[in-house]
């Protein structure tokens, strides 16, 4: 079916599953999230010493805390999957839908990198380029292929029997968000019937840490870890990495209904912009948010006083945080100053390509359970960003409509409309 503007096939998300830092599953989360607990802690899987930033939201149950991340960013995927799967009532081995994957770019780590340059006898001296041919003979091809772009996905897609090529997607930040988005639009056109989405990052390792750091992007409010991620206050300094995924399973809403899938929610609204402007920051004028966000609105059919709340991007930069309430009051006026937002990145720290996706799942949780999870360190209001930032306890709220924002270095921004029911633009 070709969908129009006047009739869109409507999309509906019947399973899902999460894991943070602050436990693995929906449940678990939700409880952690609604009552303000912090899962930043000190990160303890290698050392920190001589570095400005020493926490983050590390997952380290099991043996996860001692892999490369690429393989602890599959095993939480993993996780998600056969969560969400099981919840949407579809076999974990025969899922038999397209699989949509948001994971980091898969890059060689300087362990293993030192190890292989040793070996071809150039020690420090050796070319990249020979380090990764040396990956992929002898002993190390197993080292190889796990830091494959697209491993991921092709492994995820075996495993769980999806259909058609698997699809891997990194688009910074907006990654999470990106996913859900690709996925939702080839439902709409009437591709498929049923999407496998599933965004994954645990790349807190101490390249990432170092490279952030440069940038001036990591808080360096190390004590106490879980007072270090500020969203929206004055004394915000920056954002902390957090490590976790989600997975949705999206469909048709019709067939769903066929199959005797109930909804947990529906996906109604989709935006996306690019903002060349730098290659870490938006542009100051927040135009391409504002551009995101708009049509994100448009495309749901929804008027602007139907959106109850706003999950924020909310990083705790204080370019980022102060760029997206200038968006939020271009696009909503006064009314920005009522609207309930919150940033669960205050909790489970930044996930970076995960985020999205999680932040998504959330969303759909607070329309269900009626509660608007905190920002919590919200004790210093910011005078330029007068906005509602749900302080520091949760509050009760009926909400039918969440928009969620992404948005990623290099200015990739996608947004999301999160329902309860679909608007009557829809076909159901």
């Amino acid at each position: 079916m070709i969908w129009t503007s006047r009739q869109r096939l409507a999309v509906c998300v019947t399973g899902m599953g999460v894991v943070t830092s602050l436990g693995l599953g929906k449940e678990d989360n939700w409880a952690a999230l609604t009552q303000g607990r912090s899962g930043i802690t000190k990160i303890r899987r290698f050392t920190t010493e001589h570095l400005a930033t020493t926490v983050g939201g590390t997952i380290d149950f099991d043996d996860l805390g001692t892999l490369p991340f690429p393989v602890r960013t599959e095993r939480l995927a993993r996780l998600v999957l056969d969560e969400a799967l099981s919840e949407a009532r579809y076999s974990t081995k025969r899922a038999r839908a397209p699989i949509f994957v948001g994971v980091p770019p898969a890059e060689m780590s300087w362990k293993p990198r030192l190890a292989l340059a040793l070996e071809t006898g150039g020690g420090n001296k050796v070319a990249y380029k020979d380090i990764i041919s040396a990956s992929s003979q002898g002993a190390h091809r197993s080292n190889h292929s796990i830091f494959l772009t697209g491993g991921i996905a092709m492994r995820l897609a075996e495993s769980y029997g999806a259909s058609g090529a698997p699809v891997t997607i990194n688009t910074a930040c907006a990654t999470g968000a990106t996913v859900i988005q690709i996925a939702a639009e080839a439902i709409r056109r009437g591709e498929t019937d049923a999407a496998v989405v599933v965004a994954a990052d645990a790349s807190i390792v101490p390249d990432t840490i170092i490279r952030f750091s440069l940038l001036a992007a990591l808080s360096a409010s190390n004590d106490p870890p879980e007072g270090a991620s500020r969203p929206f206050s004055l004394d915000r300094d920056g954002f902390v990495i957090g490590e976790g995924a989600a997975a949705l399973i999206l469909e048709n809403y019709q067939a769903a209904k066929a199959k005797g899938r109930p909804p947990l929610g529906f996906v109604t609204g989709l935006g996306e912009s690019a903002d060349s402007y730098h290659i870490t920051r938006s542009s100051p004028d927040a135009g391409a948010i504002v551009a995101a966000m708009s049509r994100a609105i448009d495309d749901s059919g929804l008027r602007l006083d139907e959106i109850q709340y706003v999950n924020a991007h909310g990083t705790g930069t204080p370019e980022n945080d102060r760029v997206e309430g200038i968006a939020l009051e271009r696009i909503f006026g006064s009314s920005a100053r009522s609207l309930p937002i919150s940033s669960n990145k205050s909790m489970i720290g930044h996930t970076m390509s995960a985020a999205g996706a999680i932040e998504a799942v959330f969303s759909l949780l607070t329309i269900k359970s009626g509660t608007l999870p905190p920002t919590i360190n919200y004790r210093i209001p910011d005078p330029a960003l007068p906005l509602d930032v749900v302080p520091n306890f949760a509050r009760p709220a009926n909400v039918a409509n969440v928009l969620s924002n992404s948005f990623g270095f290099g200015g990739q921004n996608v947004c999301l409309i999160l329902s309860r029911e679909p608007p009557s633009r829809f076909s159901i």
